[in-house]
């Protein structure tokens, strides 16, 4: 699987059995095209020593896959990430971040406001009330340790943890608030204004947030279409692709339309101990294996109270992404990104081999394919919709 590249999407589709061929096809397309340039005889030179050599320039593999399903859309030219990058800062981030100690989220009793119903403490951090919010109730999780990258798989977990207690007291004091998102934006390149470790969790009234719920009903036309759920099967197209693999129950994917660099997918059916847990190793696995410094984590969750019919079969959905080195100026985001299909230099194929080493050597279940449906061996309560949250 190691020598799998994304530029030969196709003759790895082909490959497959025709089953998982056709499965591909109806959640996927794929367009492959040759961008070709004539270079002057003056930047030859300059042309090998970026990119190793002028025909690897001359002729360029360009790779676009959509996902007919919701619609999100990828670029793929490894290329890319070779092009010269001007903006790039000469800071230590370790001592800039060190230089940063002593800001308001490290005494966040005394220097944050609280929410009205109060604060959550977790074993490793406690919550405050945003001061600019996004959301009637919008929370921000502030980690004991000021450090963002120093993580550890209890941290992480009590991180979720704090939140979602933090969301169930919101939900009390307003039953009406009740859907609810964690965010955790890691240093300034992924949207943190404060470098201070913290995420954030905020618990929304009338409908869902706009890109949970176009998930929801993505997959709900989906099922109605083809009478098979979307989650399942965008997961086994993946493993059959040799992209994704299930850790006890929850299933981590190496994605084929990633929104930016290196995205991960963690689909469960409750928020448990393995669900955290693998999160963690995704996170240990950016940062130990892949050098990632700057991150952005969304858990996507049904809505807390009674039962509603459209979210029956919505699963715990995670969303890991790279963004970027914190020391280069440069945005990783452009318009191509936000107006046409997401530009990624990165390849799925190498980053499902480093997740799939990092979790078996850290001792992980692992398997393929043999959860079948998600909704094997799945606990009743969660049907139930409430906040599916154990420990």
């Amino acid at each position: 699987m190691t020598d799998r590249s994304v530029a030969d999407i196709r003759e790895t589709v082909q490959a497959l059995p025709a089953p998982a061929r056709e499965l591909f096809a109806r959640l996927f397309h794929v367009s492959v095209t040759t961008g070709e340039l004539v270079p002057c005889p003056s930047i030859e030179g300059w042309l090998k020593a970026q990119f190793g050599s002028v025909q690897t320039v001359r002729s360029q593999r360009i790779t676009r896959i959509t996902n007919q399903v919701t619609m999100e859309g990828s670029i793929f030219n490894g290329l890319r990430s070779r092009r010269p990058k001007e903006a790039k800062g000469s800071l230590d981030l370790q001592k800039t971040i060190r230089e940063k100690a002593g800001d308001p989220f490290c005494s966040p009793l005394d220097r944050t406001p609280e929410d009205t119903f109060g604060r959550v403490e977790g074993r490793y951090c406690t919550t405050a009330s945003s001061v600019a919010k996004f959301e009637g109730f919008h929370g921000v999780v502030v980690f004991d340790e000021h450090s963002p990258l120093a993580l550890s798989e209890e941290r992480v977990s009590d991180y979720i943890d704090t939140a979602a207690r933090w969301a169930q007291a919101a939900h009390e004091e307003d039953e009406r608030a009740k859907y609810p998102l964690f965010v955790w934006n890691c240093l300034w390149k992924g949207g943190a204004s404060i470098i201070h470790g913290h995420a954030q969790v905020v618990l929304g009234r009338d409908m869902h947030y706009a890109k949970v719920e176009g998930l929801r009903k993505a997959s709900g036309s989906y099922a109605a279409a083809y009478g098979s759920d979307y989650f399942d099967d965008l997961y086994r197209v993946h493993e059959a692709l040799g992209l994704a693999f299930a850790s006890r129950t929850t299933r981590v994917i190496a994605y084929l339309t990633p929104i930016k660099e290196k995205e991960v997918l963690l689909i469960s059916p409750r928020l448990d101990h393995n669900c955290k847990a693998a999160i963690y190793q995704v996170l240990r696995c950016y940062l130990q294996e892949m050098g990632v410094r700057s991150f952005n984590l969304a858990i996507y969750l049904p809505p807390m109270g009674e039962s509603l019919d459209e979210w029956r079969d919505f699963p715990v959905f995670a969303r890991v992404v790279d963004r970027g080195d914190p020391m280069n100026r440069t945005s990783d985001i452009g318009a191509i990104d936000m107006y046409g299909s997401s530009s990624i230099v990165s390849d799925p194929f190498q980053v499902a081999v480093a997740l799939r080493q990092a979790f078996t050597r850290h001792g992980k279940d692992l398997s393929d394919g043999s959860l079948g449906n998600r909704g094997e061996g799945r606990e009743q309560e969660s049907k139930q919709h409430k906040y599916r949250v154990a420990g």
